[in-house]
Formats: structure tokens, sequence, C-alpha cells
């Protein structure tokens, strides 16, 4: 990249100053050709006011001047008086331009280029008060013999020129760089104090990558360590109850104690498995979800019928109310989220506790509400219970055979649809969680256009 900044920047010096030589010669140029001909025009109508005219063009001055051509036509364009040639044996010059142009308007110029010589001759012809005409010329080199005569010194100017810009060129390349340079040699601590204006949302998006690249491998090397200690658990009851009725040294009544806690601990895995996996997935951002409209009264209703079993099992009375209620969504993702969130306020409960789920619109919103009287969650925990593997009771969730990451899952759901999660909650009184999804318009076979709310 340093080298394509420099050798583009030289690049585009090189060609500025060469180009700018080129205008600057023609310039000159052109000034030079329009003194020459306001010179001749002086010169002519110093001739044109002369009062002895003959007098002046026999002098010394006009014939042997050399360097200013007079030539003095009649009115039929006869050649008079011609200071560097024969008159007598010149043609008529009633066909050149500037004498046509003087006869006509009283004066007229004219510049013809000789390209095998590599001259321009200028020409400046006035009326005279009896109708002949007076000429005068002058021969100057062509821009092209002039630009040939400096071009040596052009050649010179242009390589000091280069190397300037060669040299102007590496340092605005460094300058330019040299931040870019400094935050990859240490993107942690990207030096704000020397960075240009145009270069700081690119510091501050990479300082935000770096610390959201930080916080995504802490996030996964704990997630990882307490996976690990969550399998080792389990693993290790199903090892040590299996390696005992292995060795013979349990009989009886033991063998079936051990096999259902070899059961239950197996179940635990497979759940804990399953939960990590489901993580994995929802944490893919390729992976693209077939979102569609979704009846989350009816998921809800059906997930509580499903839960009543396990409900009846903790003691606690399971009850569903609530009306149909449509969200763009997905389904799975939906029994999901009222499947965790039911399983989470039955486990946490108590003997003869309640679980109430609510499915309504509020303002047009789809509303999903659990509530439970369990044991609540302490202001301390509440900004953490969505954390993975966080437990506010450790002992209480492995016994009820929890794997701590059902509320991670809420999380990520709701993410995803783009929902509002609040969670309302005082220890010992039961805790209360709303999601709140975006109002969606469905239209609906015999329903009118931008309808809100259920098909």
């Amino acid at each position: 990249m340093k080298k394509r900044i420099y050798s583009q920047m030289t690049a585009i010096a090189a060609i500025a100053s060469f180009a700018t030589m080129l205008l600057v010669a023609f310039v000159c140029y052109e000034l030079f050709c329009g003194q020459i001909l306001d010179d001749l025009r002086t010169d002519a109508y110093l001739l044109k006011e002369a009062d002895n005219l003959e007098g002046i063009l026999k002098s010394d001055e006009i014939v042997s001047g050399g360097l200013l051509r007079v030539t003095w036509v009649d009115g039929r364009g006869e050649v008079i008086f011609e200071n560097n040639a024969d008159a007598a044996g010149m043609n008529n010059h009633s066909g050149r331009p500037e004498i046509v142009q003087a006869l006509a308007e009283g004066e007229g110029q004219a510049v013809r280029k000789s390209y095998t010589v590599q001259k321009s001759s200028f020409y400046y012809a006035v009326r005279l008060e009896d109708g002949s005409v007076i000429r005068v010329a002058k021969e100057a080199d062509s821009i092209w013999s002039v630009f040939a005569g400096i071009l040596p010194a052009v050649l010179v100017v242009l390589v000091l020129l280069l190397v300037l810009c060669m040299v102007i060129a590496r340092f605005l390349t460094k300058s330019l760089l040299a931040p870019i340079e400094k935050i990859a040699q240490d993107a942690e601590h990207p030096v704000e104090e020397e960075t240009y204006e145009e270069l700081v949302p690119f510091v501050e998006t990479i300082r935000k990558q770096h610390e959201d690249i930080l916080r995504s491998a802490g996030v996964r090397q704990e997630f990882t360590a307490n996976v690990s200690h969550e399998l080792k658990t389990p693993l290790a009851v199903i090892s040590g109850y299996s390696e005992l009725i292995e060795n013979g040294m349990a009989a009886g009544e033991d063998i079936v104690r051990f096999a259902g806690e070899i059961h239950r601990n197996s179940n635990r895995l497979l759940t804990l498995i399953d939960d990590v996996i489901r993580l994995s997935e929802l944490d893919a951002s390729e992976r693209e979800e077939e979102f569609g409209m979704v009846d989350l009264g009816e998921i809800a209703e059906t997930c509580v019928d499903m839960l009543q079993v396990h409900a009846e099992k903790h003691g606690v009375d399971l009850r569903f109310e609530g009306e149909r209620c449509f969200v763009y969504s997905e389904k799975r993702m939906m029994e999901e989220l009222v499947y965790n969130l039911c399983d989470n306020a039955i486990r946490y409960n108590r003997e003869g506790g309640k679980v109430r789920v609510a499915v309504k619109n509020e303002n047009g919103q789809p509303v999903l509400c659990v509530e439970d009287t369990g044991i609540g969650i302490g202001k301390e925990h509440q900004e953490r219970i969505f954390e993975r593997f966080y437990r506010v009771d450790k002992s209480r969730s492995k016994s009820t055979g929890g794997t701590g990451l059902g509320l991670a899952i809420v999380k990520h759901i709701v993410a995803k649809n783009r929902a509002v999660l609040a969670l309302e909650s005082e220890q010992g009184e039961g805790t209360r969680i709303t999601v709140t999804f975006e109002a969606v318009f469905y239209l609906g076979a015999g329903r009118g256009p931008g309808h809100l709310g259920e098909p």
C-alpha cells in the first residue's frame, strides 16, 4: 500500500509538473506572437504617417535593416517596393490575406508557418490614403523550434522537480500511514493525539472492533471453561456409578438407585449438549432463519399444556390466559422462548407456587408475559441472570436439573427478533418477565390491507 501511494503521488506530481511547463511554454509563445504583431502594427502606422514614405523606404535603415521586411503594393496588388527582393520580379500580392483585409477594412494581419524551416512569418498591412498598402513582416522561430532550444533546460528543471516531488511524496506517504502503522503495531492503544481528523472514525472503529474481539474471546473462553465444568460433573457421576456396578459392588436396590442416577445425569448431559448446540446456532450470524407469521398465543398455550406434567411434579400450578396474537418470527424460536421461560419459572418456584403465562396485544404490539411466585431474584443478580451458566442458587439449579443456559437462549432469541425484554423481580416474592415484540401488519384473507394484529 505504501509503495502504491508513493508511486501514484510521484506520478501525479510528475505529470502535473510536465503539463504545467507545457502550458507555460504555450502561453508565453502566444504572448510573444501577440507582442510581435503589436510591434509590426506600430511600425506599419509609423510608415503610414510618414511625410516622405518613398525617402524612408529607400533609406539604409529600411533597405539593409534585414530584421524587418517592408513591402509596398498598389491598389491592384502590384509590388511597388520590397526591401528584401527585387520588386519587379515579384508576383501580384492581391491574394495575400493581409492585403485583402487591409484593402477591405483599412488594416489586416496574418501569420504563415513554414514547417520545413520551422519558422513563422508575421505580417501586418495598412491601407494608405492613395489606396496603396504598406506591409511590414518579420520572421520568428515556431513554438517547436523554441521549445527544442530550451528543451535541455526544461529537462533539467523537470528532473529537479521530479526529485523534489519524490522527496515530498515519500514524506507525505510516511506521515499519512504513520498512524495506521502504529494502530497495526499496537491495536490495544491507538494514539488519538497523533491522528489526523479523517482517521478518527477509523481509529474508533478499530478500537471498538478490538474491544469486541477481546470481549468475545473472553466470553468464549469462559463459556468453554463452564461447559467443561458442567460436563465433568455428570460424567463423573455416570463413570463412578457404572464402575461400582461393573465391579459388582452394588446389588439389589443399589443397582436400581445407581441406574437411576446414571439415567438422570445422562439426561442432563443430553440437555446441556442440546442447549450448547442451540446457542452456537443462534450465535452463527450467517444462519438465515425462515421468518413468517406465527401465532404466539397458540404456541404459548401448547407449551403450557406440554409442561403440565413437569409443573405437577414440582407442585406448581401452571396456567395460560391470552388471545391469538401474531408475530413475525420463526416458530421454533417462539417455542424455545416460551418453553425456557416457563421451565425456568417452574424450576425456581416453591411447592404450591403459581406460574401464569399471558399473551396479549398492547397498543398494537404482541406481548408475552411469564409470571411466577417463586424464589425471586435479588437486585445484585438481575443484570447477570441472562449470562451463560450464571446461577443465583447453584445448588438448587443442579438439583432441579437446569443447565444454566435457558435464559441465555431467551436473550439471544429476543435480540434476533428485535424485541424488548423486561425483568421485574423481588427476592422471595417471585419474578415477572415480559417480552414485547414489534407491531406487524398482516394482510389476511377477507381483511383490509395493513390490518394490525391478528389475521
